[in-house]
C-alpha cells in the first residue's frame, strides 16, 4: 500500500505542474459546503457521486482541494485493479493531461470515471511488472 501511495503521489503531484487553472463552465452559485473553507476532502461515498462539474463546485474551485479529490480516487481505484503509477514527471504528465483532456470533454460524467480510466491508460498492473517465476 505504501508503494501505491508513493508513487501515486508522486504522479499526482506531476499532474499538478501541467494543471492549468480549471476552465469548467462556472456556476451561477455556489453551495453552502464550497465557502466554508472546509480544507478536508469529501467522504469517498460522496466522492465517487459527484460529476466532474460538482467536484470541481465543492472543492471551491481551488485547484489544490479538487487535485487532493483527484488523489483520493486514484488511490481508490489503483489499489481496486492491482494497479502501481509510476512516479516519474512523464507519468504525472500523462495523467494530468489526460483527467484534463477527458474532463473538459463532459463535465457531466462522474469524476471517478474519469480518474478510473487516466489509472488504467498511465498505471502499470502489479501483476504485469512481478517477473514470472520459471
Amino acid at each position: 500500500m505504501t508503494k501505491i501511495r508513493q508513487g501515486l503521489t508522486g504522479v499526482v503531484m506531476a499532474a499538478a505542474l501541467c494543471w492549468p487553472a480549471m476552465t469548467i463552465a462556472q456556476a451561477p452559485a455556489q453551495d453552502q459546503a464550497s465557502t466554508s473553507g472546509d480544507a478536508s476532502p469529501l467522504p469517498l461515498d460522496q466522492l465517487l457521486t459527484k460529476t466532474v462539474h460538482e467536484a470541481w463546485v465543492a472543492s471551491g474551485r481551488n485547484e489544490d482541494k479538487f487535485l487532493a479529490m483527484v488523489q483520493q480516487l486514484a488511490e481508490l481505484s489503483a489499489q481496486n485493479r492491482g494497479i502501481t503509477l509510476p512516479n516519474t514527471p512523464e507519468a504525472g504528465a500523462k495523467f494530468g493531461d489526460w483527467i484534463k483532456k477527458e474532463s473538459r470533454k463532459d463535465p457531466d460524467q462522474l469524476l471517478y470515471a474519469v480518474v478510473d480510466h487516466a489509472v488504467r491508460y498511465v498505471g502499470k498492473s502489479q501483476t504485469a511488472a512481478t517477473p514470472a517465476a520459471k
